[in-house]
């Protein structure tokens, strides 16, 4: 439990300029409402108790209004704990502890918070940003990792986790193009970002990221995406993925097995043509031999080598059923994959039984 110092307004309830006790230092407004002071004046000075999430958090965010009235907006409580005691001390008030549920209050509460350790993401959401190129490494004949440096050795790119950004160049008549690519790094890769780019032979973009060098700058906005995800939403994830598909999967699956009060399972299939298609094997290959109860993936190759012993062909019904968590209210399938693939899985996953709630394609 943290504690901190606020000043207190007794017009407003306002409490502005909260520090911690530790070395982080925060803003905080909050309007109580009556049903969380039970019979208190809103301008008595208050103890309250605020167990905060551990860092980074994602949940809660903050708006200063200073010396007015704000709506207290919490997301992620689930239980009720409110025990208060009041006190008054030259007009200053000690923050010890609040744990609050919407459900069990009755109103819309909320509190806002923005933390100085809550790093601002790189990203501009409207307009292209330039980022470096610092690495290129040749991962296959036709697959590289490109690693771009963010604009400090501290920053962060700021992309919610199953989202991605658009990338701006030139193709080989020098026309404009722009294409969605999803990093395979998190946040917690900080001072970079990094893509694992397919190019195909005729593919536009494709062209200029294999022209591209160290030193050059690539154009990119974001964040993209309708994809949103909070630790604990889900029991399990299964996971359709195909080709480059395997990016968004691969970001979502690291996320929730790199946080450590995450307890999401995640089953992966994952197609492509021949063993030399698969990306990522070696940090996938990692992830189930690290977290062997939470992630499980299943190959599929349509033109597998001699000694294989993974799927072949394309991915059936039966390898759904067999490998991925069957319909249920808190599981959800994700797939990522070429068109007809996409087209031909959300088939299968209709006639398994899967409603529209429990499916989600990037």
């Amino acid at each position: 439990m943290q504690k901190f110092s606020a000043k207190h307004n007794p017009r407003h309830m306002a409490y502005t300029s909260v520090k911690f006790h530790s070395e982080n230092t925060i803003h905080l407004s909050v309007y109580l409402p009556p049903q969380l002071l039970f019979s208190t004046p809103l301008s008595a000075p208050t103890h309250l108790e605020i167990p905060l999430l551990s860092s980074p958090n994602p949940y809660i965010w903050s708006d200063i209004h200073e010396e007015r009235e704000i709506e207290i907006e919490i997301e992620r409580y689930t239980e009720i704990e409110r025990e208060m005691e009041l006190t008054q001390s030259n007009n200053h008030i000690e923050i010890i502890s609040i744990a609050v549920a919407v459900a069990a209050v009755g109103v819309a509460a909320g509190i806002y918070f923005y933390t100085s350790n809550k790093k601002k993401g790189s990203l501009d959401p409207e307009n292209f940003k330039e980022f470096k190129l610092v690495q290129k490494k040749q991962l296959s004949h036709n697959v590289a990792k490109f690693k771009f440096a963010l604009p400090t050795p501290t920053s962060v790119l700021g992309l919610p986790i199953g989202q991605h950004i658009s990338c701006r160049g030139k193709d080989s008549v020098g026309d404009e193009v722009i294409k969605p690519y999803t990093p395979t790094t998190l946040d917690s890769d900080i001072g970079y970002f990094e893509l694992v780019i397919k190019m195909y032979p005729q593919g536009r973009m494709s062209h200029h990221f294999r022209e591209m060098k160290v030193g050059d700058y690539m154009s990119v906005k974001g964040p993209k995406g309708r994809f949103s995800y909070k630790p604990g939403q889900v029991r399990a994830f299964g996971m359709l993925a195909g080709g480059s598909g395997i990016t968004p999967m691969f970001q979502v699956a690291r996320a929730i097995l790199e946080n450590p009060t995450d307890k999401t399972k995640v089953y992966l299939i994952y197609a492509n043509v021949t063993y030399e298609d698969i990306l990522l094997k070696d940090e996938l290959d990692t992830m189930a031999q690290n977290y062997p109860d939470r992630f499980k993936i299943y190959y599929v190759l349509n033109q597998p080598p001699e000694s294989w012993n993974g799927g072949v062909g394309f991915v059936s019904k039966d390898m759904i059923k067999d490998q991925l968590p069957p319909p249920a209210s808190d599981i959800q399938i994700l797939r990522c994959g070429p068109p007809p693939m996409n087209k031909a899985m959300a088939a299968h996953i209709d006639d398994l039984g899967y409603t529209k709630e429990m499916q989600f394609q990037f």
